[in-house]
């Protein structure tokens, strides 16, 4: 069985152990429940389902110790802070600009707190990832080391947290309709087919994708941040023994994500998408017709 394949059956069967134990959860699940885009009751339980899958899988992954926790630091530490928001939101203004602008007078909001713990959080976790790899840490099949991968400067960590705490707050931009950020999480395997950390998030995905595009739930900050925290570190730990090519993709990934996060400021992904017609297909699969009740 391939390693890829271990860590998304592992990742399915815990989140989705998971969210069939919602109704147990400590505190009540009522606690978890929102209303979502149609007006109606949804939970936001799946978010610690996919999250705890998500980790669960990578923890299965035959990966070096330090990438497994590097992408179990990513995942952990953004469903944690998203939970915190979910839970307890406080503070009147939303999205990125907001909860700095918050800051920046003063103020610390769940939000605030969220971008602070998720930086911090995917900080730690770029540098478990960037740290270089040994034939030791590989085993007798690893591939030579690069001497430029040894060098590993504060910037480089700081493009790759950067990468990884960007990507958590744009799959949180996007999650705005059922099943779109777990389709997301799905169709990035056929982008990096190779990455056991991609498998981690297919699988947790799979496993949720028919409780979330049923409308019975949705991820919330917990589960889409941890979906996009992954995603981001799966990019770092595949670039990591790349060298000064891995690091132009890195900077490359994180133009990407900066330019959309400021675009989200003044225009709406939803719109978007609905404005193209592949695009507004492939969104709706699966999903409720928009003029149901």
């Amino acid at each position: 069985m391939s390693r890829r394949f271990t860590g998304a059956l592992v990742a399915a069967s815990v989140a989705g152990a998971c969210w069939a134990a919602r109704h147990r959860v400590p505190g009540g699940a009522e606690r978890w429940e929102r209303t979502n885009h149609r007006g109606e009751t949804v939970s936001l339980l799946e978010g610690p389902a996919w999250a705890a899958g998500a980790v669960a899988g990578v923890a299965a992954l035959g990966v070096p110790v330090r990438v497994r926790a590097g992408l179990a630091v990513a995942t952990a530490g953004a469903a944690l802070f998203g939970a915190v928001d979910d839970l307890v939101e406080s503070g009147t203004h939303k999205g990125l600009r907001g909860h700095l602008g918050e800051l920046a007078a003063g103020r610390l909001t769940t939000g605030g707190l969220k971008v602070l713990g998720i930086g911090v959080t995917s900080l730690a976790a770029a540098a478990l990832l960037l740290r270089p790899t040994s034939p030791r840490d590989q085993g007798l099949h690893a591939r030579p080391v690069r001497m430029e991968s040894l060098i590993i400067t504060g910037w480089e960590v700081g493009v790759a947290g950067a990468l990884v705490a960007g990507a958590a707050n744009l799959a949180n931009l996007l999650d705005l309709r059922p099943g779109r950020v777990l389709k997301l999480a799905i169709a990035s395997a056929a982008v990096a087919p190779a990455s056991p950390a991609v498998a981690a998030a297919v699988g947790s995905s799979v496993s949720l994708l028919g409780p979330d595009l049923g409308e019975r739930s949705m991820l919330g900050d917990c589960g889409a941040n941890a979906a996009g925290a992954l995603l981001g570190a799966a990019l770092v730990a595949r670039t990591a023994d790349d060298g000064s090519r891995g690091r132009r993709l890195r900077a490359a990934v994180l133009t990407g994500v900066v330019a959309l996060t400021v675009a989200s400021e003044r225009v709406s992904f939803t719109r978007v998408i609905e404005s193209a017609p592949v695009l507004r297909e492939l969104d709706a699969l699966g999903r409720r017709p928009s003029q149901a009740s």
